[in-house]
């Protein structure tokens, strides 16, 4: 049977479009101009004569014919993929990873080395930001994120649950803790939403619930630990990211009293994990957060 297919890079373009219903993102995932992703499209939709998108004032959704035709084909060139990195020995390919700031600059960076010296076929696309990569929508292969008790995410496992603990520069110290109460002495740091210090006081003991400062401004958790380093006061951090001013000796461990709060997961969509290169990086993010993964 002779098969009736449109152009590979107009089945590319189309589905890239229809995954981001937008034009300009499938361009930037494919390398490719605007125009071409446009062209590509409108060319596709000639030969196979039905509308694809329809044009809205606020951007591109799918036509019906478009979305059914999208299931299809998505699926079909996942599987040319999988098949060709197959018959390659070792991984080798993209992967796109989405991760939390502070998690990317304090861990994640400073040993993307190792992994690339291991897996020199495998290129990895960081990108660190707040908002959430959809990888459903194949916005990224991977994400990190700092996930909170309860919370919980189709796709994932547990990189780290490593405690808070307070951290500050041995400049700022005057002298060694003597008490939980001593740390009321200095700025303490805040860089999310809810009462860490509240809870650590509470752990800790020997400070009244009305003695212990309401801290109303924030910063990014990065800033927070660049602040701490700075000397500008203690922050409650968990120890998995201060790995490297720790061993630099940057900052310092204040306290032996911590909690847990939550964890790092890595997010992964139903069918991504097929692709040998993901797997492989999955597998190492895993097995390099051994020793943070407590659980108990």
């Amino acid at each position: 049977m002779v098969r009736k297919l449109p152009p590979l890079n107009a089945l590319r373009a189309f589905e890239a479009a229809g995954r981001h219903q937008s034009f300009s993102r499938a361009a930037d995932e494919l390398g490719v101009s605007h125009s071409s992703i446009s062209r590509h499209v409108r060319g596709l939709e000639d030969r196979l004569g039905v509308q694809l998108f329809r044009d809205l004032p606020r951007g591109l959704q799918l036509s019906r014919d478009g979305a059914a035709y999208l299931a299809q084909v998505s699926p079909a060139l996942d599987a040319i993929a999988y098949a060709t990195e197959g018959l390659a020995e070792t991984p080798q390919g993209t992967v796109t990873v989405n991760s939390e700031t502070l998690f990317a600059t304090k861990w994640l960076v400073p040993r993307l080395g190792a992994f690339q010296a291991a897996h020199p076929d495998v290129e990895i696309r960081l990108e660190a930001s707040r908002h959430l990569a959809d990888v459903a929508r194949y916005e990224a292969d991977l994400a990190i994120r700092f996930v909170r008790p309860g919370g919980r995410y189709a796709g994932s496992e547990l990189l780290s649950d490593a405690p808070l603990y307070p951290f500050a520069s041995p400049d700022l110290m005057n002298a060694p803790l003597r008490s939980p109460r001593d740390l009321l002495d200095y700025p303490l740091l805040k860089d999310r939403t809810g009462g860490t210090w509240d809870l650590w006081f509470s752990l800790a003991g020997g400070v009244a619930p009305d003695e212990v400062p309401q801290l109303a401004w924030r910063m990014s958790s990065v800033l927070a630990v660049e602040a701490a380093v700075a000397g500008q006061g203690v922050l409650l951090v968990s120890q998995e990211v201060v790995t490297g001013e720790v061993a630099g000796g940057r900052l310092v461990q204040l306290s032996d009293i911590g909690f847990r709060e939550g964890g790092y997961h890595v997010l992964h969509g139903e069918s991504v994990l097929r692709r040998k290169a993901v797997r492989v990086f999955r597998d190492w993010l895993i097995a390099e957060t051994t020793v943070w993964r407590q659980q108990g």
